[in-house]
């Protein structure tokens, strides 16, 4: 400790210099560290790394993904998880929550005539149902658009009708806020890849379960083919994406199964969130980036419903999915000992395109602390100062987010 109380005032304003950029990128940021302890939403143990259960064993060996959870949609209880609140690219997911926002605001029958400029912003590289200007579509039609294609250009057209993608990405994040889903940052509609939108098992299962009590909602996601207007009296046929449901790819498909919804991204890897109903029993799955190919998603979404019906049947809780503040849900309250709801997982950056405003917030506040510090040292010199700025020292950066070959394409 002598040579490090020789540290110049100069060096420790150098090193303060230097926190901000370092704090954007922690896994966990000096600011969640050294402030209040954060709301842990669904119990303590989900902020936990690794894998929870409790009660049962026989989980399936070979789950490979980053982060997924398996619970009882009836009663919200968590049978078991791995790193539930890990923030990770939801990819098309996010779609059941721009369901839960805006489905209910135009009945199926209500058509609508596409325009061009309800196009004009959709992402390169989109998976599109194949929606034409100039053409009228029911809302069903568009919303059979997007649940079967996952089509990005229906979730334009919906949003332009809803007052814009500006106003329907507003509305989805007050949306989530509302279900309690915190670790979700909404940047655009149809979970495209942008810097800064994230989401969680965890979210994307309350998602879920939100969506399931709409009856629109469980009927479009369970529709496995549709016709769909082509221009004139012409119609073309469309197949849902969800393997799981239509036997697709070699795949079989799911005693039982009821929906959800999938998603890939080239940042995301493969996503979904499923469920299915056995005995009077309806589980939920979601399961985030397995490390295999495409069917490696949906095969151990299976495995995890095989095991919730049979061996699961004993786990006890290690958490449960919240109810929506709007329907009597009792806000999280901070939960002793907890670090943060990202303690092994890590809150990511879903792009290199730079810090969410959310991270420059976080890196602003550890700077702070460390101006704080940097002053404590200029008036006391004490070796208390030196051992303060050391703990200050950021986590290790964030890893980066795979990337897999042909380009950003999005089912």
């Amino acid at each position: 400790m002598r040579e490090c109380s020789r540290i110049s005032r100069r060096a420790v304003l150098g090193l303060t210099a230097a926190a901000l950029p370092l704090s954007t990128a922690a896994t966990l940021p000096l600011a969640t560290a050294a402030a209040a302890e954060p709301a842990v939403i669904g119990g303590e143990q989900l902020a936990r790394g690794g894998i929870q259960v409790r009660g049962a064993a026989g989980l399936p060996a070979k789950i490979t993904a980053r982060s997924w959870l398996i619970a009882d949609c009836d009663s919200g209880e968590v049978l078991a998880a791995f790193n539930a609140h890990r923030r990770l690219p939801p990819a098309s997911t996010l779609k059941m929550l721009f369901a839960d926002t805006v489905l209910e605001k135009f009945g199926r029958t209500e058509r609508y005539t596409v325009k061009d400029s309800d196009l004009a912003d959709i992402p390169a590289g989109s998976s599109l149902v194949g929606i034409k200007p100039g053409i009228t579509y029911t809302v069903e039609q568009l919303w059979q658009g997007v649940f079967l294609r996952s089509g990005n250009d229906a979730v334009h057209v919906l949003s332009h009708m809803n007052g814009g993608i500006g106003t329907t990405v507003a509305e989805m994040q007050a949306k989530a806020t509302d279900l309690q889903a915190l670790d979700t940052h909404v940047v655009s509609p149809d979970g495209f890849d942008h810097p800064g939108q994230i989401s969680s098992a965890y979210d994307l299962t309350l998602f879920a379960r939100h969506g399931l009590k709409n009856t629109d909602f469980r009927g479009y996601c369970g529709t496995r083919i549709a016709d769909f207007p082509a221009g004139g009296k012409k119609t073309f046929q469309i197949q849902n994406t969800d393997r799981l449901l239509t036997g697709a790819m070699g795949l079989r498909t799911y005693d039982g199964l009821i929906g959800v919804k999938n998603g890939y991204t080239s940042n995301a890897g493969n996503t979904f969130t499923g469920a299915a109903t056995r005995g009077g029993r309806t589980l939920l799955v979601t399961v985030m980036h397995p490390a295999e190919g495409s069917n490696a998603v949906y095969e151990q979404t299976a495995a995890l419903l095989d095991w919730g019906f049979g061996g699961g049947r004993s786990a006890q809780s290690v958490g449960t999915l919240v109810e929506p503040l709007s329907e009597g849900g009792s806000k999280a309250s901070p939960a002793p000992g907890a670090k943060g709801a990202q303690l092994a997982g890590g809150g990511e950056s879903t792009s290199s395109g730079g810090p969410s405003a959310g991270r420059l917030v976080e890196g602003a506040a550890g700077t702070a602390l460390l101006l704080a510090a940097a002053g404590a040292w200029v008036v006391k010199r004490r070796r208390r100062t030196v051992a303060a700025a050391e703990a200050a020292e950021p986590a290790a950066p964030v890893e980066p987010e795979p990337t897999e070959p042909g380009g950003r394409h999005r089912r």
